[in-house]
């Protein structure tokens, strides 16, 4: 454990967050050190490998956790910060991850969430309210026939391992929120576009591939067709960028609980709706068309059959009357966005 904390006693403004050495987790602890409405924010950053604390950081303790353990969840809440009062549950095996180890995902992305609801469930904040429990989830609750456009009211019915396991960690969320035992908050996110670092265990992470690994001037392996003019390309998805997400994690902290469905703490984040040939378009428009000569495709049936079970366009109207934020212009300021941190070295 690092403890970058000049002050020990505990106060308000105490944020955990789990899966914090992942690199959503790793950026929404600095945005929250910059977010105006969460002053002096105390920091614990918790995951199976010891996150860092966030430059600049003068709150912040940082734990290797096993995540599946509840002894090991509760020292998260007993911290000499006190208990927290947000938290950012964030930990989880992937879809490709999850549906290749079944008995791993069920650990993981639904085990470990009962434990660090039933830890919330024990405590109140210091002010004696409800802890916030904001939990991530994903689009692969959905599947099976679906409507054009999904909006709030449409069933999840996942087709995959994820999916099924995000879906149950819901539906305990929302129980414990209903019974009065914390205050959930769930957000099904859209897949996120451009992810920096490392290709992840996601199903979807070619669709940042495609475009991060010929940014950096490197092969990238599209799954889906066999060549450019491949219809397969015209495969949809729902995306957002990682800036808007972030702004979306912050933006969540702060809304009030009243503005919820009464039946639900559900809401999808914003998001748009593009292509594969659409991403490879704006890798071309920004990087010129030299860069399409580093995708080669590798068709994955399996792959594509995941993805295509989730769906593609969604009504932006609840979350946007939430408060939320999305992406304006499409791909292309993505992928300019993107070039310009690979080339001032920040991805």
């Amino acid at each position: 454990m690092v403890d970058a904390t000049t002050n020990g006693s505990s106060s308000s403004n105490v944020v955990l967050i789990t899966g914090a050495a992942g690199w959503l987790g790793g950026i929404l602890a600095s945005e929250l050190l910059s977010d105006p409405k969460t002053p002096n924010v105390k920091l614990i950053l918790a995951d199976i490998v010891e996150p860092k604390a966030p430059k600049g950081a003068q709150h912040a303790l940082t734990f290797k956790a096993d995540l599946t353990n509840p002894e090991s969840i509760s020292t998260l809440y007993d911290t000499e910060f006190g208990t927290p009062d947000t938290v950012y549950c964030f930990h989880g095996i992937m879809s490709r991850g999850s549906e290749d180890n079944f008995d791993l995902g069920l650990k993981v992305n639904i085990d470990s969430i009962r434990y660090m609801l039933e830890a919330a469930r024990q405590r109140k904040t210091a002010s004696g309210e409800l802890i916030k429990f904001i939990f991530t989830s994903s689009l692969a609750v959905y599947g099976g026939p679906l409507p054009h456009v999904v909006d709030i009211h449409t069933i999840a019915t996942p087709e995959g391992a994820y999916g099924m396991g995000k879906l149950s960690s819901e539906l305990l969320v929302n129980e414990y929120s209903r019974r009065g035992f914390v205050d959930g908050r769930i957000l099904r996110l859209p897949t996120i576009v451009v992810r920096p670092g490392v290709p992840s265990a996601a199903t979807s992470a070619f669709i940042s591939g495609i475009i991060r690994e010929p940014l950096h001037g490197v092969e990238a392996i599209c799954p889906v067709g066999d060549g450019f003019d491949s219809p397969e390309l015209e495969l949809a998805a729902w995306v957002a960028s990682p800036e808007i997400t972030i702004q979306n994690f912050v933006i969540a902290k702060h809304i009030p609980k009243e503005k919820f469905l009464p039946h639900t703490r559900v809401a999808y984040l914003p998001g748009f709706t593009t292509t594969v040939r659409e991403e490879l378009e704006a890798l071309a428009t920004v990087a010129g068309k030299d860069a399409l000569k580093l995708v080669t495709f590798k068709d994955d049936p399996t792959n594509r059959r995941i993805v295509s079970s989730w769906p593609a366009r969604f009504d932006n109207e609840y979350p946007l009357s939430l408060g939320f934020v999305v992406d304006q212009g499409g791909m292309v300021p993505i992928v300019q966005r993107f070039k310009d941190a690979v080339e001032a070295g920040l991805a």
